[in-house]
């Protein structure tokens, strides 16, 4: 029970690695705010399996300031301090560079990088009070990798990294950690068209050292570990979970 006595918020936990994350949590003794944006049953759900008592979930869009806001003020109300902040919602939405439109570049910036700022700016300041927190941003390979046919991601990614970094500097005087999780190829519905391809599946694998594909599970070990007292001497850094992606180096 690394988290007893905790308080955990979770962006977009209604499925996929927020999903695994608010259930790794819970089970290891914390309590849970399960952010949702459509998936109402499907958080609702998540909420059964850690218990009622122990868990509730929000309707809010993390690219709007004000639902931010009162999910954060809900979250306190509710169980009377927060002290893990996970900013894992985010969208995806593949197109070649050259047909990127500026509507598409907006949502995908709003969700993946205004959401997260905001985010960490709302929470840390109810840290603050408490002298102590933890920021977990929820990250990609590639905010180091290159994703041609995907630029606004890898570019909110990247901003993330520096987000990460720059949060933690600022806020370690009050004892709140900031830290990234950089995902691989992790088997997650937002991943489902190109799981539903065998060819580009093989693809992938010959890319994986370990050869396989990741699950939610692998990630949310790692985001219990960080959000754990264990990890207090950690912040501004990314954790890059992937198999070995990020160092395979192929055949001369």
């Amino acid at each position: 029970m690394q988290l007893e006595g905790k308080v955990a918020l979770v962006t977009g936990a209604s499925t996929g690695i927020g999903g695994a994350i608010a259930l790794a949590y819970g089970a290891a003794g914390a309590k849970v705010t399960i952010d949702y944006l459509h998936r109402q049953e499907e958080a609702q759900q998540i909420c059964q399996k850690i218990g009622s008592e122990k868990a509730t979930a929000i309707q809010a869009d993390v690219s709007k300031l004000q639902d931010i806001t009162r999910m954060v003020q809900r979250t306190v109300e509710t169980f009377g301090r927060l002290d893990i902040m996970v900013n894992n919602a985010g969208i995806e939405v593949p197109t070649p560079f050259l047909e990127v439109t500026e509507a598409q570049w907006d949502r995908q910036l709003a969700v993946d990088l205004k959401g997260p700022f905001f985010m960490a700016q709302a929470a840390a300041r109810q840290m603050v009070k408490q002298r102590k927190g933890k920021i977990i941003n929820i990250s990609s390979v590639h905010e180091d990798r290159p994703m041609p046919g995907n630029a606004p991601y890898c570019a909110a990614k990247g901003g993330l990294r520096m987000l990460t970094r720059t949060l933690a500097d600022e806020l370690a005087p009050y004892q709140i950690n900031v830290v990234g999780i950089g995902p691989g190829a992790i088997a997650t519905p937002i991943n489902q068209k190109t799981l539903s391809d065998p060819q580009k599946v093989q693809t992938l694998l010959n890319s994986i050292p370990l050869g396989r594909i990741g699950k939610p599970e692998d990630v949310a070990a790692l985001a219990v570990w960080l959000a754990s007292d264990a990890s207090d001497y950690v912040t501004g850094t990314t954790f890059f979970i992937d198999g070995g992606l990020m160092v395979q180096a192929g055949s001369l």
